[in-house]
């Protein structure tokens, strides 16, 4: 007789996952707030910013304030381009919901744009949840039920 291998994977709990989906994209928006505006990304955007490097000189209180702000905007815009490049990865419908849905400036609401797309209301809600999850899996923020974690 053969046996065959079974593999038990870790249940997603819909809910927190979808949370932290939002999280990050209110996140996001938030950070396109603080950033000056010559700087914010473009639809491709390829930023290079060099972290300053560590050496053993000693600052003043000033310059440690200036590296702190470096570092918190070098933070920002790391993550900004994270975001970026996971919805880069998704199909062109579900990109351009995400980012009428959520990335833009002015606020728009799930009725808009299922209306705007011609969707039904259900058929928009499981499209949205299946984007989510593609997302978070892209981002490394999916949630796992009973602090289960992939093998």
């Amino acid at each position: 007789m053969v046996s065959q291998l079974q593999f038990k994977l870790p249940e997603i709990d819909r809910e927190l996952t979808k949370k932290a989906v939002e999280s990050a994209l209110e996140k996001y928006r938030f950070y396109l707030l603080t950033i000056p505006e010559e700087k914010l990304p473009r639809i491709t955007p390829a930023y290079s910013l060099v972290p300053p490097s560590n050496t053993n000189e000693f600052h003043s209180s000033t310059e440690d304030a200036v590296i702190g702000r470096v570092d918190g905007e070098r933070e920002r815009l790391e993550y900004i381009e994270r975001i970026r490049r996971a919805v880069n990865r998704l199909s062109s419908r579900e990109r351009e919901l995400i980012i009428k849905r959520y990335l833009e400036e002015d606020e728009v609401y799930d009725y808009e744009i299922y209306n705007d797309k011609g969707m039904s209301e259900r058929q928009y809600y499981r499209f949205k949840g299946r984007m989510f999850y593609k997302l978070a899996f892209l981002l490394k923020i999916e949630v796992y039920k009973n602090n289960e974690h992939p093998l």
